[in-house]
């Protein structure tokens, strides 16, 4: 059991007054799949995986050793993050585990995460920059992209579509599916090579209220779901501590809720698993991390135990 507060079973972390932990990590089974590495004699640690996101603190304690060189499309760096998106983000994939600070991060340790700003202060960003980050994602040796962004429809963009494509042979792509429930899957998770992630709820297995889903327009599934908060204000009944506990710039945390926080839980996973065994091929890793989803909800839930057993196999 690591020994950061915000482990489930430790002190908690405290925001305005009251102790939060991260109850998410328990429910994709991520402390089995730590312990199995171990007893296989390999560290829970990731394969290079990118975040295409607004940007990351690198300041951020929670991050210190983990952050490797990366690039900023928006004009400022992309160790600085106006919206706090792209540090929460990375800090489920990687904040640094067992160092007796702040949550523990899918993937342990070592400097493998990769920030790729592509999103501006406003929370916006266009085909272009997107193509953009993929191409340099690749650039850098990603063997993960993680693109918790997305918009609702195909914007018909055939440069970012042959990114996608060719991106996908060597790198595991993974997108959130998008935070309203009527308009189907977003685009870039909508693309056929691309992991669709949808987000459950802090406490059970039930498709949050705003997380996106096949219509009758976009028939495009979901192929894992993962908890990505309640989302309070959204949800009928939803409350802070079903939210997500996530880091936030200026070396604090903070609670949020979206597909945004799903998808990087399984990016996290399948940076265990091509780092654990770096002979699987992307096509590989996606297989194996859909073919080990929890289906006893009815929903693919994301099982990282069952995703690194498959991946030593």
């Amino acid at each position: 059991m690591p020994n950061d507060p915000g482990f489930p079973g430790n002190t908690g972390i405290t925001l305005a007054g009251t102790k939060y932990t991260q109850t998410y990590l328990n429910r994709i089974q991520a402390p089995q799949a730590w312990e199995y590495l171990q007893s296989c004699g390999k560290t829970p640690t990731a394969a290079v995986t990118a975040v295409l996101d607004s940007g990351v603190d690198a300041s951020h304690l929670d991050l210190n050793g983990r952050l490797l060189p990366g690039q900023s499309f928006q004009g400022t760096p992309e160790t600085t993050d106006e919206t706090g998106h792209g540090t929460a983000v990375a800090g489920l994939i990687g904040a640094s585990t067992n160092n007796a600070i702040g949550l523990a991060g899918v993937t342990w340790s070592g400097r493998n995460l990769v920030p790729i700003k592509i999103i501006d202060g406003t929370g916006g960003t266009t085909t272009a920059k997107l193509t953009q980050g993929l191409n340099a994602a690749l650039a850098r040796g990603a063997k993960v992209i993680n693109m918790s962004v997305g918009t609702p429809g195909n914007p018909g963009d055939a440069a970012l579509d042959a990114a996608l494509n060719t991106a996908a042979r060597s790198a595991v792509l993974i997108a959130a599916a998008g935070n309203t429930s009527n308009e189907g899957v977003y685009y870039p998770a909508s693309n056929p090579n691309v992991i669709a992630v949808g987000a459950v709820g802090a406490r059970n297995d039930v498709l949050a209220c705003y997380s996106a889903r096949p219509n009758d327009t976009v028939k495009r599934g979901l192929d894992l779901v993962a908890p990505g908060g309640a989302g309070r204000g959204r949800c009928p009944e939803a409350t802070v501590e079903q939210d997500m506990l996530v880091l936030a710039p200026g070396n604090a945390y903070t609670h949020i809720a979206g597909t945004s926080e799903a998808a990087p839980l399984v990016s996290g996973v399948a940076a265990l698993m091509r780092a654990a065994n770096p002979d699987l091929s992307a096509a590989q890793t996606r297989t194996l991390l859909l073919s080990t989803a929890n289906s006893s909800s009815g929903l693919p839930l994301l099982d990282a135990t069952a995703a690194v057993r498959a991946a030593l196999k």
